[in-house]
């Protein structure tokens, strides 16, 4: 069974510790970082872990991705939310990738808060790779040696203000500002024969109980060993870093196809935007202030449960 770790507040200290069931066992170190406590730690050590542990409902949990590390993400990694960004999916042949601040990420139980100046505020499930060690050079990874880069897995909700990265083409500002990375409440580290979960986990996210994203890893379009292989061909990565896998559909964001698209460009740039921006205001699925969301990622068997993300909407 895959062990499942947590970073929690308690008597106004941080710790780690591994949750079973109802209960979490603090972990002895003095870890502050994601990557710090995955480098002391490795999968047998943590299942070794007893002691007196505490309740749940006793902790306040944090997000167990800490600020210091990298928030890398994918774009338009599911096709039919292709379809629904305006992209033709036989003609997007490359993995889209940017970045979120590091600054957004928050405990799974955060508030979202709608900056004053955002209308259009979206939000997108996504399971969240966490890796186990330092990527310094290029590599190769095949599918079957996933287990030596990444540690285990996490929800993350990758919120955008949509008026702000589209009409702005700007994805790090429109999905940066603070709390827009609500991460956890777990991150559920794998062992090599749990890799293959990564192909096969349902992610649902629901608004004031309707369900508006459900769909399975399964049809992820760039996977994590491909993806992983080309970023370490443009940079560094360090363990704990963090990598949103993209969104299924469901989103609130409307966007024309590509036909409509080619007609607007022949618009002025006013007369565009202007004619996105009503067209957003008429797309209900936005979200508002007293607005709930929660999100879940699992197996269809039970084996794996990242647990309930729970985020009320408020204004700023």
């Amino acid at each position: 069974m895959p062990i499942y770790v947590a970073r929690f507040e308690h008597a106004n200290t941080h710790r780690w510790g591994v949750v079973r069931g109802n209960r979490i066992t603090p972990i002895p170190t003095e870890a502050s970082t994601t990557g710090q406590l995955l480098q002391q730690f490795s999968l047998s050590a943590l299942e070794t872990i007893n002691g007196a542990a505490l309740d749940l409902s006793a902790v306040s949990l944090l997000s167990p991705v800490t600020q210091n590390q990298q928030f890398l993400c994918q774009g338009a990694n599911y096709r039919q939310h292709m379809i629904e960004s305006g992209m033709d999916p036989e003609q997007k042949k490359f993995n889209m990738i940017f970045t979120k601040a590091s600054s957004c990420i928050v405990p799974a139980n955060s508030d979202i808060v709608r900056p004053a100046h955002v209308r259009f505020l979206d939000y997108e499930i996504e399971l969240g790779l966490v890796l186990k060690r330092d990527i310094l050079q290029p590599v190769t990874i095949p599918r079957d040696r996933l287990c030596n880069y990444i540690a285990g897995i996490v929800i993350v909700n990758d919120i955008s203000a949509r008026d702000i990265q589209i009409p702005q083409m700007q994805f790090y500002k429109g999905k940066s500002y603070r709390s827009f990375g609500p991460v956890g409440p777990l991150l559920c580290l794998l062992a090599d024969h749990e890799m293959s979960y990564l192909d096969r986990l349902r992610l649902t996210l629901t608004v004031n109980g309707e369900k508006r994203q459900d769909d399975s890893t399964a049809n992820l379009v760039y996977g994590p060993a491909e993806t992983l292989t080309e970023l370490s061909g443009l940079q560094e990565l360090y363990a704990g870093d963090l990598l949103a896998t993209g969104t299924p559909a469901g989103c609130a964001l409307a966007v024309p196809s590509p036909a409509k698209q080619r007609l607007a460009a022949l618009l002025p740039e006013s007369a565009k935007w202007k004619l996105f921006l009503k067209v957003q205001a008429g797309r209900r699925q936005y979200l508002q202030p007293g607005e709930v969301l929660e999100s879940r990622i699992y197996s269809d068997d039970g084996v794996i449960d990242l647990g309930l993300q729970r985020n009320r909407v408020v204004a700023a």
